[in-house]
C-alpha cells in the first residue's frame, strides 16, 4: 500500500492541514519534523530554489523507508518537500501556497484569501483543509451554544470591552440554551479573567485545561461562535457538522488575509460575522470534492 511522509513545521494549524489531506486519502502515513542545519539555511533555500538547485544539506530529516508522497505545510517545509519528493521519485504537494517558492509542486492547495495564480497545478480552496475528529470530551445536557476564543495575533488585537461587549450580547440572547465555552493557546490571562467571571455551564481555560472540546461543540451545539483571529478554527468550523458559524470580529488596523479570508466565506454563505446581530449560516465545505480527479 503507498504510504505518504508528512514533513512538519512543528505548529499544529499546518500540520493538521497536512493530516486532513492524509486521512481524507485514506492512507498510511509518517510524519517528520523538518530542522534547518543552520539560521542562514532557510534564506538559501529560496536562493536555491529560484536557481533550481535541490540539495537536502540545507535540512535534517531522517529518513528510513520508501514514500509515494511528501506532503508539506508553510514555508519551512515547502523546500524539503520538493527535495524530498525528488529524491524519493514521489509526488509533491504542498497544502498552502508556498510564497516565495517556485510554484512547481505536483499539487499545491491554495487558499482563496491567497489570490493563487490560476495554473493546472494549483487547487484553490476556500478554507484550510481540516479533518474533525469528535472526542466526546463535551456532552450537552440540552439545546447549547458554543464559544472559541483565540487571543492576539500579529495582524488582531483581543479588546477586553469587544469581547465583553460580544460575551453579553450572546448571554443575553440565549438565556434558554446551555452555553460552552473555550479558550485556546493564545488567549491572555486578562480575556480568561473575563470569562471566567461568566460561570458559564461548560468552561475550558486551556491554561489551566489542555483539552480541545471544539470538535464536540460542533458535532452539538446549534450556533458555534469563533474569535476571527484563527482560520484552522473557523475552517474546522465550516467543514463539519450541522452548526451555525458566527464569527467573532477583532481589532486590526487594516484588511488583512484573515479579514478578506472571514468576508469571502460570509459572501458565500458559509458563516455570518457579528455585527451586533446573529443570523443563521450552516452551509459546509466537502473537501473530499477537492481531491476527485488527482493522479497522486
Amino acid at each position: 500500500m503507498s504510504r505518504i511522509l508528512i514533513l512538519s513545521d512543528d505548529r499544529m494549524g499546518h500540520l493538521n492541514q497536512s493530516l486532513a489531506f492524509v486521512k481524507y486519502l485514506d492512507l498510511p502515513y509518517d510524519v517528520k519534523s523538518v530542522k534547518f542545519t543552520c539560521k542562514w539555511c532557510k534564506p538559501l533555500t529560496y536562493l536555491l530554489d529560484a536557481v533550481g538547485i535541490k540539495t537536502d544539506k540545507l535540512f535534517s530529516v531522517k529518513i528510513d523507508r520508501k514514500y509515494e508522497m511528501v506532503v508539506g505545510t508553510g514555508s519551512t517545509t515547502a523546500y524539503a518537500t520538493k527535495v524530498l519528493a525528488k529524491l524519493l521519485g514521489a509526488k509533491s504537494v504542498a497544502m498552502m501556497l508556498p510564497r516565495g517558492y517556485k510554484y512547481d509542486f505536483d499539487v499545491i492547495f491554495a487558499q482563496s484569501h491567497d489570490n493563487p495564480p490560476k495554473q493546472g497545478n494549483i487547487i484553490e480552496v476556500p478554507a484550510n483543509f481540516s479533518y474533525v475528529e469528535p472526542k466526546g470530551i463535551y456532552e450537552a445536557k440540552k439545546e447549547s451554544i458554543g464559544i472559541v476564543i483565540g487571543g492576539d495575533n500579529k495582524l488582531f488585537t483581543m479588546s477586553k470591552k469587544m469581547i465583553k461587549s460580544q460575551l453579553d450580547t450572546i448571554v443575553n440572547t440565549y438565556t434558554e440554551h446551555e452555553i460552552a465555552i473555550t479558550t485556546s493557546p493564545r488567549t491572555s490571562k486578562e480575556i480568561e479573567e473575563i470569562i471566567e467571571a461568566y460561570a458559564f455551564d461548560y468552561e475550558v481555560i486551556f491554561s489551566k485545561n489542555p483539552i480541545n472540546p471544539i470538535p464536540d461543540f460542533l458535532t452539538l451545539c446549534e450556533t458555534v461562535f469563533i474569535t476571527g483571529d484563527s482560520t484552522s478554527m473557523i475552517s474546522e468550523a465550516i467543514s463539519y457538522g450541522q452548526s451555525n458559524v458566527v464569527v467573532l470580529p477583532l481589532e486590526s488596523q487594516e484588511k488583512n488575509k484573515f479579514t478578506r479570508f472571514v468576508e469571502g466565506l460570509e459572501k458565500a454563505g458559509y458563516l455570518h460575522i457579528f455585527d451586533g446581530t446573529i443570523k443563521s449560516s450552516n452551509k459546509k465545505i466537502d473537501f473530499k470534492k477537492y481531491l476527485k480527479g488527482l493522479s497522486l
